[in-house]
């Protein structure tokens, strides 16, 4: 059951109001990342609402671990993040066991390892490099072992990427998989090829370092951008947690664009309880998805890279004074 529901985690609104560009010495990205640590459970991971039921995700609790690190604060939750994830009882649901092992949460995991310092060839008893490259197929795709099936995808892969640092046959998948009109899609080896801006901010930050060529794709993202600077994950309105993706990859006047968007749907200090952070969309703050939205608008606000985002900075969970 624990693994299904690990394959699965792969309310009321409040409107958000402005958040000037510093409050108190604080600002923007400092403040989310804050409101960011304050929903760490014991301070040491995040939970996801699964029916009706909390349950720890670790992948969240990476993308925490992240946004810490790229705002550069926070450093004692992202501590503690670390320190949860690499104990064997919650590493070994995360990556998989008793025959399972998931290529995503391996790279995640080793990407995690290597932002707080850490050596993901000895990550908790674990060595993550071995157990990814063990998944990748002849082909260069890195790809689930699962009862449950196949979950992996252009993230997968684009992590895998950053994982390892170089991988030529696994680049050389992931640039096969460009769809014509320049984009990339979720799911691999599907036909019609359907572009989609997520995959595609994630795959241009990782084949950018591994020196392929990204023009055509990056070209593609910036005709998705909507007219309230944001981006969307397919069709519809633009959503914080796309547009962080992005505007980690783009840059001039898309990226101010994409940046005034993240700022726009963060929660401001009407709302005292939850002030700074991001929410999902323009429709106003929801507890369900904040946490993910936060964190990944946090590297967008930031232009964090993964390839060379390393953890340090202050502790404490800074906040807005109002």
């Amino acid at each position: 059951m624990q693994k299904i529901i690990v394959a699965a985690l792969l309310g009321a609104s409040l409107v958000t109001t402005a958040v000037p560009a510093t409050a108190g010495g604080v600002d923007r990205a400092d403040a989310a990342a804050g409101w960011l640590a304050r929903q760490m459970a014991d301070g040491e991971r995040l939970e996801t609402e699964f029916g009706g039921v909390k349950y720890p995700d670790q992948g969240l609790t990476i993308d925490a671990i992240f946004a810490f690190a790229a705002a550069r604060t926070a450093d004692d939750y992202s501590d503690r993040a670390i320190a949860w994830l690499a104990k064997p009882e919650i590493s070994s649901g995360y990556l998989g066991a008793d025959g399972e092992s998931y290529a995503g949460a391996h790279a995640k995991l080793a990407v995690a390892a290597r932002v707080k310092g850490k050596n993901p060839r000895a990550f908790g008893g674990v060595d993550l490099i071995a157990g990814l490259k063990a998944l990748q197929a002849p082909s260069g795709r890195f790809s689930d072992r699962s009862a449950f099936g196949d979950f992996s995808n252009a993230f997968t892969q684009s992590y895998a990427l950053v994982a390892l640092g170089r991988d030529a046959a696994g680049a050389g998948y992931l640039a096969a998989s460009q769809c014509p009109d320049g984009g990339f899609p979720v799911t691999f080896e599907t036909s019609p090829c359907v572009s989609d801006v997520d995959a595609t901010a994630i795959a241009v930050q990782a084949l950018r370092a591994q020196g392929k060529p990204v023009t055509r794709a990056v070209t593609w993202l910036k005709t998705k951008q909507q007219a309230d600077g944001g981006f969307p994950s397919a069709a519809g309105a633009s959503n914080a947690n796309s547009t962080g993706l992005v505007a980690q990859v783009v840059h001039g006047t898309a990226a101010v664009k994409a940046r005034k968007y993240l700022k726009s749907v963060q929660v401001g200090c009407s709302d005292q309880a939850n002030k700074g952070a991001i929410a999902f969309d323009a429709s106003g703050f929801d507890p369900a998805n904040a946490p993910r939205a936060t964190a990944q608008a946090v590297l967008g606000l930031t232009g964090a890279n993964l390839t060379t985002l390393r953890s340090g900075g202050p502790d404490g969970a800074p906040t807005l004074s109002c």
